[in-house]
């Protein structure tokens, strides 16, 4: 790949140094400051960052503007979730010249989550335990359209798309917001609303809120029976 063609542009002649050209999509300024000092050593690592977005909104004013190989896509987002993010940038993902990639780098790391991603384009799913050149390497690969997980992450991957009995769908999953499936697989393990609000940097006000929004979406009485059905599910 030539300098300043992205990794999926071309290929690189013998001794010439690669590049990508990479886009972060997180809602913690602080976390992307922190990628941006890790992997943006464009004269050692060969990654440019070109931009940062912490919504979806942002997300997609960046990514149309600049184009990048690669995208890191956070699951958990303002707007929609990441999820929304891929729906969204489909046509990018599938031009014939110099298409976008997606790797989803997350805390998450439950399953729906790293499933629904996929299913929605992301090449790889990455959790933000990953070092520095962990990441570097995962994003080169994803730029030549390799598939990239954490290790853990990759077994239940290939049960969920060689699942028969498994339904495509949940169509009671569907009914709940990115934000309300967090509040509800912390409630499933035991969190109380203060430790989950602290976790999520929101109110306890705003956590008893999502509770109750959940509880009616999915016809249940109370937090016993709401853990019941994330266990059943394995959202636990």
């Amino acid at each position: 790949m030539g300098s300043g063609m992205g990794p999926g542009g071309g290929t690189a002649s013998e001794g010439e140094a690669r590049r990508a050209r990479v886009v972060l999509v997180d809602d913690h300024r602080m976390f992307r400051a922190g990628v941006q000092a890790e992997i943006g050593r464009t004269d050692s690592t060969g990654v440019e960052v070109v931009g940062e977005a912490g919504d979806v909104d942002q997300a997609m004013t960046v990514i149309h503007a600049t184009r990048p190989d690669v995208v890191l896509l956070d699951v958990h987002l303002p707007g929609g979730g990441g999820v929304e993010v891929l729906r969204r940038s489909s046509p990018l993902m599938a031009a014939a010249e110099a298409p976008v990639r997606f790797l989803a780098l997350s805390v998450s790391d439950a399953a729906e989550d790293v499933i629904g991603v996929i299913r929605g384009g992301a090449r790889g799913y990455v959790t933000k335990t990953i070092t520095g050149g962990d990441l570097v390497n995962a994003i080169f690969r994803v730029a030549d359209d390799d598939a990239v997980f954490s290790p853990r992450l990759a077994g239940f991957v290939l049960d969920a798309f060689a699942s028969t009995d498994a339904p495509p769908v949940d169509e009671d999953m569907d009914r709940l917001t990115q934000r309300e499936r967090e509040v509800l697989r912390l409630i499933a393990r035991g969190y109380a609303y203060k430790e989950i609000a602290k976790q999520l940097f929101i109110s306890v006000k705003t956590v008893e809120s999502h509770v109750s929004a959940v509880l009616r979406k999915l016809q249940l009485s109370n937090r016993h029976e709401l853990t019941r059905w994330a266990t059943a599910r394995r959202l636990v």
